[in-house]
């Protein structure tokens, strides 16, 4: 018997994913293409946090996702399928997700506002929101890993490729590159600095 996905919960996925990236590329017009790439992923990263995963912490504390109803909850059941932890109230997974809602969510509001309005602390809280998002991901594979996937289902390449490689890679690579865009325009900032200091002496 094959694996056959909810509809539904994968569409709102993408809509939300879509609505972001849509929201982010009209506040950036006019901008360098790095700037609305950045624009079009914290919109998308910001919805993400505060809808979904904002829906999943709280039904964490109503009760388990596997005994709840509702279209959010049949997401996080379907999402379950490829890594039960979500399906139960797991610590790990909720400590996470509650940081990851609170703190993430908030940052990438703020990001976006500090590259609308090119204030001088973009950087920082670019490099902070990345750094607090591989820290997410890595505190949610690591335990499992280390003690042999056992909640993990790769038997399936809709489990294995889309939900766990795909959707969590998304906040491994764009995190990474955001990063790098970081370190690149404060290295120029830093030459820009060192060279007006020496023609100045």
């Amino acid at each position: 018997m094959g694996v056959r996905a909810a509809p539904g919960p994968l569409l709102l996925s993408a809509a939300l994913l879509a609505a972001g990236c849509a929201l982010g590329l009209r506040l950036g017009r006019g901008r360098a293409a790095a700037d609305r790439a950045a624009l079009a992923w914290l919109c998308a990263d910001a919805l993400v946090h505060g809808a979904l995963e904002g829906s999943f912490v709280y039904l964490s504390f109503m009760g388990n996702i596997a005994d709840s109803d509702g279209f959010l909850a049949s997401l996080w059941k379907e999402y379950g399928n490829a890594d039960a932890r979500w399906l139960h109230f797991d610590p790990t997974i909720v400590s996470v997700e509650i940081l990851t809602v609170a703190l993430d969510g908030f940052l990438a509001v703020v990001l976006v506002y500090a590259i609308l309005k090119e204030k001088y602390y973009r950087h920082f809280i670019q490099i902070t929101l990345c750094v607090c998002e591989l820290y997410g991901g890595w505190m949610t594979f690591s335990p499992e890993w280390l003690m042999g996937s056992p909640s993990l289902s790769t038997n399936h390449w809709l489990y294995l490729w889309v939900y766990l490689v795909f959707f969590n890679g998304l906040w491994v690579l764009v995190p990474g590159l955001l990063l790098w865009q970081s370190w690149v325009e404060l290295k120029k900032v830093y030459h820009k600095g060192t060279s007006l200091e020496k023609k100045f002496q």
